[in-house]
Order: C-alpha cells, then sequence, then structure tokens
C-alpha cells in the first residue's frame, strides 16, 4: 500500500481481456464523448477520494492514453488472464496506508454516476465503516459498486481465480443501496450489448464529467 490517505477509496477494475467484443475493447467504447474507462475514471475522481484503476501490466496504449492527465494511480495486473482475483489482489495492494474501505467498481459498468458513487460513499461514512455495501435496483437485486471494509483488505487480497469478491459476499450481511433504474446492474460485454444499448438511449448518453 501506498503511504498516505485515509478514508475511503475507489477501485476500478479495468484488467479484463473482454474477449467477448471480438477484437474490440468495450472500455474504449464512446460514453458522453470519451473512452468509457476515461469517463468513469473522471467520474470518480468527482468523490475527492483516491482512485486506483488496474490494469494488465501489458495493457493497450488506448487504455493508458485514456487516463493520461488523471489524477489516478494506476495498478498493473501481471497476469489478468488468472481472473477477476488477480485485479482485486493488485488493486488492494495499491490501496492507500489508513483506507478505511475500498469501492470496487467494474470497469464496464456506463450507467454508473457520481450520483450513485456518493450515494454509497455516504451510506459507508454514515456507517462509521465497517459494514459491506452493495449497489442495486429498487427490486433488490444486486449489483455493482460494492464497498468493501477494510477489515476484509486481507480476505480480498488472498482470492484466485474469476469468482472476484463474490465468495466473500455470500458469507456476510450486505447491505443494499438502491440506484436508479438499471446502473448497478448493467453491464455491456458484447458489441450487440453495446448497440442494443445506444438504441435504448436514443443516442443520448450521461454528460461527461468534465462537461
Amino acid at each position: 500500500m501506498s503511504d498516505t490517505g485515509a478514508g475511503l477509496s475507489i477501485l476500478i477494475l479495468a484488467a479484463g481481456r473482454g474477449t467477448r467484443m471480438r477484437g474490440a475493447d468495450k472500455l474504449m467504447e464512446d460514453v458522453a464523448g470519451v473512452p468509457l474507462l476515461r469517463h468513469l475514471a473522471q467520474t470518480a475522481l468527482t468523490l475527492g477520494r483516491p482512485v486506483i484503476v488496474t490494469l494488465p501490466r501489458d495493457a493497450a496504449q488506448a487504455r493508458r492514453a485514456a487516463l493520461n492527465g488523471l489524477a489516478v494511480q494506476i495498478a498493473e495486473v501481471s497476469d489478468p488472464d488468472a481472473g477477476m482475483a488477480a485485479s482485486l489482489v493488485a488493486g488492494i495492494a495499491s490501496l492507500p496506508r489508513g483506507c478505511t474501505g475500498a469501492m470496487l467498481l467494474l470497469g464496464d459498468m456506463p450507467e454508473i454516476t457520481g450520483e450513485d458513487m456518493k450515494r454509497l460513499a455516504k451510506a459507508f461514512d454514515d456507517a462509521g465503516g465497517g459494514i459491506v455495501l452493495r449497489g442495486g435496483t429498487a427490486d433488490g437485486t444486486a449489483g455493482h459498486p460494492v464497498v468493501f471494509p477494510a477489515a476484509l483488505f486481507a480476505a480480498l487480497a488472498g482470492l484466485k481465480g474469476d469468482r472476484g469478491a463474490g465468495r466473500l459476499l455470500a458469507d456476510r450481511e450486505v447491505t443494499l443501496v438502491p440506484l436508479p433504474g438499471d446502473h448497478a446492474i448493467r453491464d455491456l460485454d458484447t458489441p450487440e450489448d453495446w448497440k442494443k444499448w445506444r438504441e435504448e438511449k436514443g443516442g443520448q448518453v450521461t454528460p461527461s464529467a468534465e462537461n
């Protein structure tokens, strides 16, 4: 972990290969006029908290370029093909010392807004930390982001494989924080997903955080 910082940090998991995109990179898909990865990082930075982005050590230059000029820390993942757990391990190791919690955000969820993140962060802060939070829908379907307290960092750092943090969530009490619409569950993994989403939005997407 780095030497400074406290409170809640935001960890964007962006080390996946995205093989279902059949050669395209979903993190480079245009959202609000910028690549999705940049859009999510910009949005996270509006909270004024440390933001860490996991990338493959051999990440395409486009992903790194998408983060140019943003005050984010990059955590390199040496073996992203080992599964999502590899991203979690690299990200947890990069959190600032004194960090009381980590908000885990998947890199392929274009509908997550700054207000969504703030709602989860406020719930965590109001509870004094120490609880597990998860974004969800109004009908109770669990999704993302997920907030883990520092007490679970060691367990996260010990994960292996592609199940990510799901196995930890299964054994613990989780407080669901409802987010608008399908924000918490809308991830786009294929070209068809992106085409359908854009058709549903009528070409309109959430405004860029830099606008």
